[in-house]
């Protein structure tokens, strides 16, 4: 069964994202004083007493406003209220009552949802007389709290869970694999994670940057739970123009160490630029399997021929090779996520990945492999001595690591070492997966 959901609901630059952070114990939402910084929605597990359920940050709420970003902000809101079955409503106690408050709370009371009406920057027990005027909202007693500084939120974890009914059939779920979906900005990411999950999950828009945090998405395929994660475009370091986007940054990144399979897209007008490249190599970096989507598709094959269309594949994927062939093993696929073409291809590509990523060979299939391997080119001798081979085993997944005992480590060569990775490759696919080889003296 599936864990409640609670969403935190308000007008914009009350504190949710703080609250967010501070209820779930990691710093997911990114906090800055600057009205309409959460954009998307975002998932948090939070845990109190023994038992979790999901927590929600959304986008502030305005809903007379009809700027087309806000719009977006607002209507991703209103799908978390949707989906929650308990919404906490959080205003500013040092401001009062907004007129954004009161048209806010007549949209939570047409929900029909459980609310907690929660007052937040209540640090000074003297602020505490100016909870009385939040009466008039008419969604019962209101709950002071100071997000910033944790005033009162056990006591508000202690209530949230008190309207929850405990589900009794409810059961911890496996943990999924992870799937970041990375690129540069406006290279079409969120598109492909809307595509992919059947929704409006991730906002899009044409403005380069529209996506600041890396959301969470549960997705499932075959019976595979994944967690999609949609990143913030990672730019070069001199292109990071404010504390903001240098958040976002420094999230896209951590969303790929947490991840287990990263989505590489890139921009099919544009090509390979250097900064895929840095992306690329940061994936390689972290031992994550790889897949790599040239998305906007639709935009090269405008007036082509079929043959011409086939040539054109062609000489993309050459070209990545060559530019990236520290990735080479990465599968590469052409798609267009606004106009859904080659996006059936996808989802098998991510569970093959996924799968190759856990794989584990038998010892005994592994020491052949190698044996052939070194009795068809055997390695070069250095200095009067040659590398020989005793046994060899995978101690490990994700990424896939393979020990090999030998006489001597130090007279493994770079090339050899690459030949020896062909191999496994060859006999065993690893596909989309860096194969680590650790060697150790007998």
């Amino acid at each position: 069964m599936s864990k409640a959901i609670v969403a935190i609901v308000g007008r914009p630059n009350v504190g949710k994202s703080a609250l967010f952070n501070r209820l779930t114990g990691r710093h997911t939402s990114i906090v800055e004083d600057i009205p309409g910084v959460t954009r998307d929605r975002l998932y948090g597990e939070c845990e109190w007493r023994g038992r979790t359920f999901t927590l929600v940050d959304t986008g502030g709420l305005e809903p007379a406003s009809s700027v087309k970003m806000r719009k977006l902000v607002r209507d991703q809101a209103e799908v978390a209220i949707e989906e929650a079955s308990l919404l906490l409503f959080l205003v500013d106690g040092q401001e009062g009552i907004h007129p954004i408050d009161e048209e806010v709370a007549e949209t939570l009371r047409r929900s029909q949802k459980p609310v907690i009406l929660v007052v937040n920057k209540m640090e000074s027990p003297k602020e505490r007389d100016l909870l009385y005027e939040f009466y008039s909202l008419g969604l019962g007693e209101p709950f002071f709290v100071s997000a910033i500084h944790g005033i009162n939120t056990g006591d508000l974890l202690d209530v949230v869970l008190d309207s929850l009914v405990r589900d009794p059939e409810e059961t911890p779920a496996n943990t999924p694999t992870g799937l970041a979906v990375v690129g540069r900005p406006n290279v079409g990411k969120s598109s492909l994670v809307n595509a992919l999950l059947g929704e409006e999950r991730s906002l899009v828009d044409n403005e380069a940057g529209t996506t600041r945090d890396a959301i969470d998405s549960l997705w499932k395929y075959k019976d595979e739970s994944f967690l999609l994660i949609d990143t913030a475009g990672l730019r070069r370091k001199g292109k990071v123009e404010d504390k903001v986007e240098y958040y976002s940054t420094v999230r896209a990144l951590r969303a790929i160490k947490r991840s287990d399979v990263a989505v590489l897209v890139l921009d099919a007008e544009s090509g390979v630029v250097s900064q895929d490249k840095k992306i690329a190599g940061y994936i390689l970096e972290q031992g994550k399997a790889s897949i790599i989507l040239v998305n906007k598709w639709d935009l090269m094959e405008q007036g082509q021929e079929g043959a011409r269309k086939g040539q054109l594949v062609k000489d993309i994927v050459r070209g990545l090779k060559q530019e990236m062939d520290f990735v080479d093993y990465s599968p590469v696929l052409f798609i267009s996520a606004l106009k859904g073409t080659g996006l059936e291809d996808v989802p098998e590509a991510i569970l093959e990945v996924s799968r190759e990523y856990a794989r584990k060979i038998e010892t005994p299939l592994l020491n052949r492999v190698l044996q052939d391997a070194f009795a068809f080119r055997p390695p070069p001798s250095f200095k009067g001595r040659t590398l020989k081979l005793f046994y060899a085993a995978q101690c490990g997944t994700k990424p896939p690591t393979i020990l090999l005992k030998v006489n001597s480590s130090k007279l493994v060569h770079f090339s050899y070492r690459r030949y020896i990775e062909n191999k496994l490759r060859d006999a065993f696919g690893f596909i989309g997966c860096p194969i680590r080889l650790l060697f150790k003296n007998k």
